[in-house]
């Protein structure tokens, strides 16, 4: 029988790098809940990651304004229905004023700081591993990238080499937190020269349709033929697409580290004046590398990490440069363990006639066993609060 849809309201994050980190609570979810129909609420910056979630019916972008009016406008959008599940990461309070079956609302946790996957987890219960972040794209998002990064004969019947990819994000929302640019290219040359890990292969740069003067230095240090400038030519979906082709990604802490990171690719990000502890790349793939400060340090000069100060420059290429080599020399010996694995285990004769499993009409609510348990309702005269989750980040 036809499976009665079950509809969730999901409210991440503004900013790019917050609401990639929140994305695999919506894998988990859709993975839980077959039936499960997604509404996404959004900024305009991040809305466009989840154009392709299964199940989806709409992304609201919500752009902030003056006082709480946005909170209102959101609310008087999704009023009308009754859901099946509301998940606010923002903190708002706003499903505390809708019809809902179960609601999962972030509250800031005091003591010592958490990765921000960890607690995105933590708001739906979740115990033992958090899901991590996930992206999904259509096969013509990946073919539009590939396309991309293909190599491009020339008419002497070369062309440029099929090999290795580094790929790069030399930009972030603020220049405290920008490494400078020269010394991605002396890390890009060495890793790319003839003694280098990815030897002979190419740069892929990447960034947004702002940061295209900034990259101009990686553009003239790289031969010609040896890298493959995106910035600002894609979107984030084909960004994501494109990384996925890429063998080491290094990046200034950005909402474009978080999006390698989640394509499952090494990922090398840098930091100075802001927290790895609660914002480092997720993944077993992935490096936090700072320099010789502690982010307290950082603090002490620029407290409220607003200053146009250039925090990044005592983060030394050699520094870089061994994080990579040891990150990739990491990656690809577990990718022999693996192999070899895989050759010494025999293959399991397969049961022909196993039962089918029964599919139970879906008429009732899904069990959401650790997802999430309902609360006393709110007194009437309770009003949603401003978010607070993302106070924190410059």
């Amino acid at each position: 029988m036809t499976q009665r849809a079950f509809p969730i309201l999901f409210i991440t994050a503004t900013r790019i790098g917050d609401a990639v980190l929140s994305s695999g609570l919506i894998r988990f979810l859709a993975d839980q809940i077959p039936n499960a129909r997604f509404t996404i609420v959004a900024g305009p910056l991040a809305a466009p990651l989840f154009a392709h979630v299964p199940g989806l019916d709409r992304v609201i972008v919500m752009e902030k304004g003056k006082g709480k009016g946005h909170w209102f406008k959101l609310w008087n959008q999704v009023r009308h229905r009754k859901w099946g599940l509301v998940v606010d990461l923002r903190g708002s309070g706003t499903a505390l004023f809708l019809r809902r079956e179960k609601r999962a609302i972030w509250k800031k946790a005091l003591g010592e700081p958490v990765h921000k996957v960890i607690d995105a987890a933590r708001v739906l219960k979740l115990e033992g591993d958090p899901p991590s972040p996930h992206l999904y794209i259509t096969p013509e998002v990946q073919a539009l990238a590939d396309q991309m990064l293909a190599p491009r004969p020339d008419r002497a019947g070369g062309g440029e080499p099929d090999g290795p990819i580094l790929a790069v994000g030399p930009a972030s929302n603020w220049v405290g937190k920008i490494w400078p640019i020269e010394r991605f290219a002396q890390t890009a040359a060495q890793m790319l020269g003839p003694q280098g890990p990815l030897a002979g292969g190419r740069l892929l740069i990447m960034g947004g349709p702002g940061d295209s003067r900034m990259v101009e230095e990686l553009r003239m240090a790289s031969a010609r033929g040896r890298y493959v400038d995106l910035t600002g030519k894609v979107d984030l979906l084909t960004a994501y697409a494109a990384l996925k082709r890429a063998d080491l990604f290094i990046g200034n802490d950005s909402g474009l580290m978080h999006i390698a990171a989640a394509a499952g690719i090494p990922t090398i990000g840098l930091f100075g004046p802001s927290d790895e502890r609660r914002y480092a790349p997720w993944g077993e793939r992935t490096r936090a590398v700072r320099g010789p400060r502690t982010l307290d340090q950082f603090l002490a000069v620029d407290p409220d990490l607003s200053q146009a100060i250039r925090h990044m420059s005592d983060l030394p290429v050699a520094t870089v440069v061994r994080a990579a080599k040891e990150l990739l020399a990491q990656v690809r010996a577990g990718a022999v363990a693996e192999a070899q694995a895989a050759l010494a285990v025999e293959p399991q004769p397969v049961e022909e006639d196993a039962a089918e499993l029964a599919v139970e009409d879906a008429a009732t609510t899904p069990e959401l066993y650790p997802v999430v348990e309902d609360v006393a309702e709110p007194d009437a005269d309770h009003q949603p609060a401003e978010p607070p989750i993302e106070a924190d980040r410059p």
